[in-house]
């Protein structure tokens, strides 16, 4: 399944602040530990300079995909209109046939974050959830089998 490009305003800020970080202040720090360690001579067994070159790999490698994915996501911000439905952005306490209760908040693929309760737009619940209201019921195939969940509560931040 492809992932969407949706974010929220709050999810596209913390990348661009991550981007900004790594650009302007990791790299430039790590750039100057490479140098002066290779300026300590012998280079092979240099674990210093074996590191830090290593690490700007890995800041290059994230700065180009953030650089990349920036271009493309697409900010979705609440519209008064989305009132009483589940849409992109959404809070949702869904209650299960046992009565236990869980709020989940419906974010993009960048950002989603399980110990948050923030799940992904393409998540087979977030899917279910679209569109409805509270009250409705939806149907969710899950590792375990089908689930039943009731909508309880929608809200946005």
């Amino acid at each position: 399944m492809a992932k969407t490009n949706y974010i929220t305003r709050s999810g596209w800020q913390a990348l661009d602040q991550e981007l900004k970080f790594l650009w302007k202040e990791e790299r430039p720090k790590v750039t100057q530990a490479v140098s002066d360690a290779a300026a300590l001579g012998d280079r092979s067994e240099n674990a210093e300079y074996i590191y830090g070159k290593r690490r700007l790999r890995e800041i290059d490698r994230r700065v180009r995909f953030l650089t990349k994915r920036l271009e493309v996501l697409q900010i979705v911000d609440y519209h008064p209109s989305q009132d009483g439905k589940v849409f992109f952005g959404a809070w949702v306490e869904l209650e299960n046939e046992q009565g236990e209760t869980k709020q989940y908040r419906i974010v993009g693929c960048d950002e989603f974050d399980p110990a948050k309760h923030w799940i992904s737009i393409d998540s087979p619940v977030a899917r279910a959830l679209i569109g409805k209201q509270v009250d409705d019921e939806i149907l969710v195939t899950t590792p375990s089998g089908k689930t039943r969940l009731y909508i309880n509560k929608i809200w946005y931040d």
